[in-house]
Order: C-alpha cells, then structure tokens, then sequence
C-alpha cells in the first residue's frame, strides 16, 4: 500500500460520506470539510519522547509506540473546513456561528468515522493500526490530553503552531486534526521547520478576535478563559460547542503566511 492510496481512499470517503455533510434542516447539505493533508511521521522521532516533558504535555503523554509497539509510521492528517463554514464564522466575533458549531460537533463525528475507516483499510490490508484519539486508552488531563493531535501534527512535519495555539498547514489552520499508527513503514515527510512557532508571523491579528480575551503576544495562552468561555457556549448550545474565532478572518486561516517569523516566542 502506498501514501497515494491511502489519501485516495480519505478523499474519496470525505466526498462521498453523508457524514460530512449537515443533517439539520436549517444547513441541510452544507459541507463541513474540503480534501485533507496529510503528513508521515517516525514513531521513533526523539521530539515524542520530549511531549513527555512538564513543558511540553506532560508525563501523562504516551508516545507513539506506547500505544502500538509494533508501529512503523505515525499518519496526521488536517481536514479544512469548507469556505462557507468558515466565512460564516468571520461575520461576528462576539459568538461563535451556528454553522462553526454544526461543523464543530458533527465534524467531529466525520472525523472520527474518517479515522477508523483508515484504520480498518489499513488493516484490512495487513497493517495492524490504531487510532489513539478514539482509543478505550485514551483520556484528558487537565487541558491536555495523552495523545495531543497538535503534537502530533508538528513531529509529522504537517505544520507549526501559532500564538493561538493552533496548527498551521500549508491548507491553514482552520480545521480539524487526526492520526492513525500503522505497521506499515511508509517513506517519512520531511520536517521542512525548525522552530514550533516558524509558520506563525506574530502578526496579533487573532488577538482581538477572541472573545475570552485569552490571547497575547506577551504571555501564553489562557487555557482557562478560553475553556471558560467554550462552556458557556455549551450552556447555549448544548451538546454542540466550539470558537474557533482566532482561526478566520487571520492570514494562517487557509494557509502559510508569507515572511514568517522564526523566533523561539514560546517553549509549549
């Protein structure tokens, strides 16, 4: 099997599942994700093993052969939301839209069905594979998690961070993230950066958009205004929930910057 096989098989499952597609009557056929990335990593790569670390994730990481001894490749992919959930996104920063929070919540099931589909076509091939994200194993500690896709995505060579905290890939940051651990030893991607904050220009444009105000050029992002304010969206819009704010209207929102700066801003 081959990496051009596999992407073929996760674009043909993204156009051609009801699941990625608004069931409620009001968005009924609105698209949530365009064609995905995709990235190949070495589970053996040192800067897993430095997720471990207090300034990093944590000790509660569990790096890639943890979870499956026998991998040979770490896959991360980036599923980008569609234009239209993205421009409804972008027209008012005091709340998030209703169509981010169906792309949100019911992506999020795409995604998870788009995971294990990969997964099973990998096995179905011969490759044993895992994917963590949707693991029994795999749980939260605090605002991190034992398997943190962001992470995951940099190690891969998908892309780097910004001062939102997010991934910004050669299709932006405004979207999803997944991965998949397999046996099967596909050639790696080249890590094509240096510095976890090299795509990002510090350009402060998501700063005044984030309505928790938990966002600064000068200190790290507060976790816990932005996960305070994402419950009261809940409690408004319960079960689905989301922002997404520091992602539109920004110019990593569908993606790279041009002129990066590379500096070391932050050590997480």
């Amino acid at each position: 099997m081959t990496k051009n096989e596999i992407l073929a098989f996760a674009e043909k499952f993204i156009e051609e599942s009801g699941e990625n597609y608004i069931p409620a009557p009001k968005y009924a056929g609105m698209k949530i994700f365009d064609a995905p990335i995709f990235a190949f990593g070495c589970p053996e790569d040192e800067y897993f093993q430095l997720c471990k670390e207090d300034y990093v994730i944590g000790s509660h990481f569990l790096p890639p052969l943890e979870w499956l001894p026998s991998a040979k490749t770490v896959i991360s992919f980036f599923l980008p939301y569609t234009e239209k959930i993205r421009e409804a996104n972008a027209k008012d920063f005091r709340w998030p839209a209703e169509e981010w929070l169906h792309g949100r919540y019911e992506g999020q099931i795409f995604l998870k069905s788009l995971a294990l589909q990969l997964q099973n076509f990998l096995q179905e091939a011969g490759h044993p594979s895992l994917a963590p994200a949707f693991h029994q194993n795999y749980g939260v500690t605090g605002h991190s998690s034992n398997w943190s896709e962001r992470h995951i995505a940099y190690a891969c060579g998908l892309g780097t961070f910004g001062i939102s905290k997010g991934i910004i890939t050669a299709k932006g940051t405004c979207g999803r993230l997944g991965s998949i651990l397999t046996e099967l030893d596909l050639p790696k991607t080249a890590r094509l950066y240096k510095d976890i904050y090299e795509y990002c220009t510090k350009c402060a444009a998501c700063i005044p958009h984030c309505p928790a105000n938990a966002i600064s050029l000068t200190t790290e992002k507060d976790d816990n205004l932005c996960a305070a304010f994402l419950n009261k969206v809940m409690e408004k819009n319960s079960p689905r929930y989301g922002c997404g704010k520091c992602q539109v209207k920004v110019p990593c929102e569908s993606g790279i910057p041009s002129s990066p700066t590379i500096d070391n801003f932050h050590k997480k």
